[in-house]
């Protein structure tokens, strides 16, 4: 990797449905090693396609190009065509082929587009379905077993398929009982193992993932968990969670990303120079900046400042994810159309065909959703 790139360790949103000449300047002239769309970026599927053949074009070095297409209202895609399944829905369905055909026909899907990361599998446990913490709907499991099994299905399937995947969130916003959309949840769970009350299931379920190989990457969240820092601190500016706990005791030696840092839970109690260099610190290689794409000049000078042998750490594992990532299939719209029309047969054989042309409308639209 060039020595002045340190621009890859900055993930970028798009401001639009195509680059503007300003965009696609300030693009040019910082080189970020990462770009997430949104539904702000989707109109139809050629202009999709040509947007992500134009922020390559702009890139000195291969880009990250990903998105979150979990299944259900965190689907970006469905904007242009049907609405997969979602987590819980083919968890209640319990019937892992329908999994692995999801995580099949995602990577498909993702390919044909240019992505070549998707941000899932979600690996947190659902301990209250209809709780008011942003994973309604997302959660592959009831228990650790659950998602375990459910979770790896899709992953498997759709890394066959050349995306690669990250495991999120880590340690897990399932004991959460507020949304780090808006402020900072705390999460009192104990670090027990076994039967101990109130343990941190969380960890267990992401054991089997963190194995060489098995995911990508590893997004971690904005919580507080008191049982590793005593003072409100969200686990992305944590060295005891990022480093101790994910590379030193679990060994991920793979890429790890924060959340979103415009996000209310790191907005409220950081300022942005402040949040790049305790990110970096704390271990994070990729920081993530979804809204203020902008800034993203100001991050690239914030990190031209801090230690060289963390700026090296976080270029060696970008450097190593990238050496897998898969060219993009030729784009075709009857392509497109054949794996939209398998995404709505799936959908139908996971919610039954009654089921299976409603979408959510009687409630707010989350933040998780809203862009």
């Amino acid at each position: 990797m060039k020595a002045d790139s340190v621009a890859q360790l900055i993930m970028t949103g798009v401001p639009g449905k195509k680059l503007e000449p300003e965009t696609a300047r300030l693009f040019r002239r910082v080189q970020p090693g990462a770009y997430i769309l949104f539904g702000r970026n989707i109109e139809s599927a050629t202009q999709l396609r040509r947007l992500i053949d134009d922020l390559r074009d702009l890139s000195d070095i291969e880009p990250i190009i990903t998105i979150d297409q979990e299944g259900g209202r965190v689907s970006r895609l469905r904007l242009i065509g049907n609405e997969p399944p979602d987590a819980q829905q083919l968890r209640d369905k319990n019937d892992i082929d329908l999994i692995r055909r999801h995580g099949d026909i995602t990577g498909r899907l993702l390919r044909l587009f240019g992505f070549n990361l998707d941000l899932c599998p979600v690996l947190d446990i659902s301990f209250d379905d209809d709780s008011e913490n942003s994973l309604r709907g997302r959660c592959y499991g009831k228990t650790v077993e659950q998602v375990v099994r459910n979770a790896g299905a899709f992953n498997e399937a759709m890394r066959e398929q050349g995306i690669a995947s990250c495991g999120k969130h880590f340690p897990g916003y399932s004991a959460a009982t507020s949304d780090a959309h808006y402020q900072l949840p705390r999460i009192d769970r104990t670090l027990g193992r076994g039967g101990t009350p109130n343990r941190l299931e969380a960890i267990e379920v992401n054991r089997p993932y963190l194995k060489e190989g098995v995911v990508d990457s590893v997004m971690i969240c904005h919580a507080w968990y008191p049982c590793f820092e005593s003072q409100p601190t969200p686990a992305t500016v944590s060295r005891r969670i990022v480093t101790e706990l994910l590379r030193n005791e679990f060994r991920f030696d793979g890429l790890v990303m924060t959340d979103d840092l415009d996000m209310g839970a790191i907005l409220t109690g950081y300022r942005l120079d402040d949040t790049i260099r305790l990110c970096l610190a704390a271990g994070n290689d990729i920081m993530m900046l979804c809204h203020r794409v902008p800034e993203i000049e100001t991050v690239h000078q914030i990190l031209g400042t801090l230690p060289s042998d963390q700026i090296e750490r976080a270029q060696h594992h970008i450097a190593n994810f990238k050496k897998n990532l898969s060219p993009p299939q030729k784009f075709s719209e009857s392509a497109f159309q054949e794996i939209n029309a398998k995404i709505a047969d799936l959908r139908t054989a996971v919610v039954g065909e009654g089921e299976a042309g409603r979408v959510v409308t009687e409630r707010q639209i989350s933040p998780v959703e809203r862009f």
